[in-house]
């Protein structure tokens, strides 16, 4: 895998036009120092995989029972690949499939001070987040198994209102994530 900088010919300015994904960053629910890079991990390290999934040019977003907005993605299973557990997370969370090779726009490198990893065959204490943009078909209802959230709704929004309801929910980095996927998808569209 190539990082999002050579993809995207050449973009080095990345950390100072979405500062709030590049900032250094502690997430309390697993006490996390996380980093997000352009620079792909191994991998070995890869635990979660998470999509901006594309429709008509609109974003896929699933809300929980909480009312949380989020992306499709999710665990990766023991023995999974990443790309077999992207799969399996469009299905579980967005009824949803693949309509070509996701575009990786990079991970969040992730070392925890917990003395247990969340699921046993997982890295220790280091992990990474990896995020990336496909074209997808929302085809059918999520099905939500018994283990994972409850997805009571999915939607296709337009950008802007994908990056309002993301922060509503999460950070304010998760609305510089989705811009960073647009931006991306429109250079491979133009180029």
């Amino acid at each position: 895998m190539t990082d999002t900088t050579e993809r995207a010919g050449g973009l080095t300015d990345l950390p100072a036009r979405f500062p709030q994904l590049h900032a250094p960053q502690y997430w309390a629910w697993g006490r996390f120092d996380a980093r997000f890079s352009t620079a792909l991990p191994p991998d070995e390290l890869v635990t979660n995989i998470h999509l901006v999934g594309f429709t008509a040019g609109r974003v896929v977003l699933c809300r929980d029972g909480r009312d949380h907005w989020f992306l499709p993605g999710g665990t990766r299973e023991s023995g999974e690949s990443v790309e077999s557990c992207l799969v399996r997370e469009l299905r579980e969370e967005a009824g949803a499939r693949l309509l070509g090779a996701p575009v990786w726009l990079g991970a969040h490198r992730c070392v925890t001070d917990l003395a247990e990893p969340y699921r046993p065959w997982q890295p220790h204490p280091e992990k990474a987040w990896l995020w990336g943009w496909a074209e997808v078909a929302v085809d059918s209802a999520p099905t939500n198994p018994d283990d994972g959230e409850q997805v009571v709704e999915v939607r296709a929004v337009e950008p802007a209102e994908a990056q309002r309801l993301l922060v509503r929910s999460h950070e304010p980095w998760w609305g510089e994530l989705i811009g960073l996927a647009v931006e991306l998808r429109a250079r491979a569209a133009a180029g």
